[in-house]
């Protein structure tokens, strides 16, 4: 178990910047670490990836100095389990909505006696054989662990205000396409009724002294969302090669 330095960052208020991606191929990962990225986000939702194949990125991860973190389909404590032993370093959960859900998650990630992890004889916890004792081993895993719920319903930009005050999570990162779907906007985040709800779930996360997140396409996106207050930062693999290839392609064509 390492520190976190993604974590550290966000309560220095510093910004990071991070990919999703749904690639199982573990050089992919040790590539973006290369590239300077703060964290590697394995996409458990939106791609076939397993806590398996995750287990390979997370040791290019490693490698490469570039923290391993994962969005999991579901709110299931054995997955998350499976990811977090794995040696992933952040959960982002997607599906979250009411408070409930958030308590569900918090116990899922962490031991006790703050939550309801099981402890095993895994590469996260050292195989119980590190620098560590058990005693503390959890306290430090609890402490390293960055949680991550996504706000991407209209029930759960509803439930907001109660949302913040569950202990345990560090921040909040807003889906913007899932959330203009189900606010009945499909063509997308564009809309100004969506920016609108956007920017208030942002100050209600600031308010409440935690992190906000959120997609951006580009840097002047990212530095335009870093002046309004988000920290948390993070694209796609697909689309970061759009972006690239488009501009290539373009240039080539001049």
């Amino acid at each position: 178990m390492k520190e976190n330095t993604v974590k550290t960052k966000l309560k220095n208020k510093q910004p990071v910047f991070g990919v999703l991606s749904g690639s199982p191929d573990p050089e992919i990962a040790e590539m973006c670490g290369v590239f300077g990225l703060d964290f590697y986000m394995i996409d458990g939702e939106h791609s076939p990836v397993t806590p398996g194949q995750a287990l390979e990125i997370v040791r290019a991860c490693e490698l490469s100095g570039i923290i391993p973190m994962a969005r999991i389909r579901s709110n299931d404590p054995k997955l998350i389990l499976q990811y977090l032993d794995a040696g992933v370093m952040g959960i982002m959960m997607p599906g979250i909505r009411t408070a409930d859900d958030l308590r569900a998650l918090v116990s899922a990630v962490n031991y006790p006696p703050e939550g309801e992890r099981g402890l095993g004889f895994v590469r996260a916890a050292g195989y119980l054989q590190g620098a560590f004792d058990q005693k503390e081993y959890i306290r430090f895993a609890n402490e390293q662990i960055l949680v991550l719920p996504q706000i991407e319903t209209r029930e759960a930009v509803d439930n907001l205000d109660e949302l913040v005050t569950i202990p345990g999570i560090d921040g909040f990162v807003v889906g913007p396409r899932d959330l203009a779907l189900s606010l009945g906007y499909i063509e997308g985040p564009g809309h100004e009724d969506v920016k609108r709800t956007i920017a208030r779930v942002v100050g209600k996360i600031n308010q409440a002294g935690l992190i906000a997140g959120t997609t951006a396409s580009g840097g002047d996106q990212a530095k335009a969302l870093i002046d309004r207050g988000v920290l948390f930062c993070l694209n796609s693999v697909a689309g970061l090669l759009k972006t690239s290839i488009t501009e290539f392609t373009r240039k080539r064509s001049v």
